[in-house]
């Protein structure tokens, strides 16, 4: 396997400290994992297909997604964890499969976002009915869908606390409301047969978390009951998780220009990144209009509440602006 080039290193780490900075206040910098955003680009950009599932077949990724929190409303999707269509996207640019996976009631906003798109046409969507709706055949055909995957990525998807519940930030039990369907399982099947679990989130109350539950329980309020217990191989813990997401996606891209580039002088210059990170970055205006899609749709800012282009209360532009200077760094400005 090919190490990393210095400046290839450089680059990464810059990215990793942009998503890093607690824009939200909520505590994350506690949660961050030094290195693992490295170690995540580099399984997303190396990755193979299992031994189990033969020589000839294409990776295939699965992306877990949708944390449902605006419970009065229909859809109770927010509009933080989109990111994960990016991922989807640069999963297939760098040559694998991808299937979207998340409850029915997140189906009207991510059909939006992907369907009648043509540079998302191959990605599949897998919708699974939510509380009292799930039906005991549901557990064999997930079973099934985890173990055609090879490696599991999930972007700001609701994880199941200790008592085995997932909680909104501000402690709603969202099991309760009959719009979680335990995907969760899709990690552990998966692991079973070998393949990895990387984890974006920025809360302490995302699949995955569970690698940092014990500085969720002292840093993250009310992180003993809202903390989500499934452990990542790898966690991207970032201000807001569709900037880990594009983190993720631009790491990813440097560890390919790395290790498709003849020499390290090669893999540094502007033409070999400026190839890679146009190939699987989404750009600014993609990520606005499919945004704004989705707000149609009647995704709603989990903060505020609102069906406007904000995430996490945010404005776009400052979203916008996370996703430019992701961009600066991977192409080593």
């Amino acid at each position: 396997m090919a190490s990393l080039s210095p400046a290839i290193d450089e680059s990464i780490e810059k990215i990793h400290s942009l998503i890093a900075t607690d824009a939200g206040g909520r505590g994350m910098r506690h949660l961050v994992v030094e290195g693992d955003l490295r170690a995540s680009a580099a399984i997303l950009a190396r990755l193979r297909a299992l031994p189990s599932r033969g020589d000839n077949c294409k990776p295939h990724v699965i992306i877990l997604t949708g944390f449902p929190c605006c419970v009065e409303h229909d859809p109770p999707m927010e509009t933080d964890g989109l990111a994960s269509v990016a991922i989807a996207h640069a999963v297939v640019r760098l040559g694998y499969e991808a299937t979207l996976v998340t409850e029915e009631c997140n189906a009207p906003v991510f059909r939006a976002a992907v369907e009648g798109v043509k540079e998302f046409e191959t990605i599949q969507l897998s919708f699974w009915p939510g509380g009292t709706a799930w039906a005991p055949g549901n557990d064999e055909k997930l079973k099934q869908l985890a173990e055609s995957a090879d490696l599991i990525v999930s972007c700001e998807r609701a994880g199941p606390a200790a008592d085995g519940s997932c909680y909104t930030m501000r402690g709603i039990n969202m099991n309760e409301r009959g719009l979680i369907a335990p995907l969760h399982n899709i990690v552990t099947h998966a692991c079973e047969r070998g393949a990895k679990f990387l984890a974006i989130g920025d809360g302490g109350n995302e699949l995955g978390m569970g690698k940092v539950i014990g500085k969720i329980h002292e840093h993250i309020p009310d992180g003993q009951k809202i903390g989500a217990v499934t452990a990542a191989d790898h966690l991207v813990a970032a201000s807001v998780s569709n900037w880990g997401g594009y983190a993720l996606i631009a790491a990813a891209a440097l560890v390919r220009c790395n290790d498709e580039s003849k020499s390290e002088t090669a893999a540094n210059t502007l033409e070999q990144r400026r190839e890679w990170i146009e190939r699987c970055m989404p750009t600014e205006e993609s990520e606005t209009r499919l945004l704004h899609r989705c707000v149609a749709a009647r995704c709603r800012d989990g903060v505020s509440g609102q069906m406007e282009a904000t995430v996490d209360g945010m404005p776009l532009e400052r979203t916008m602006q996370c996703l430019r200077e992701i961009q600066m760094a991977a192409m080593g400005e």
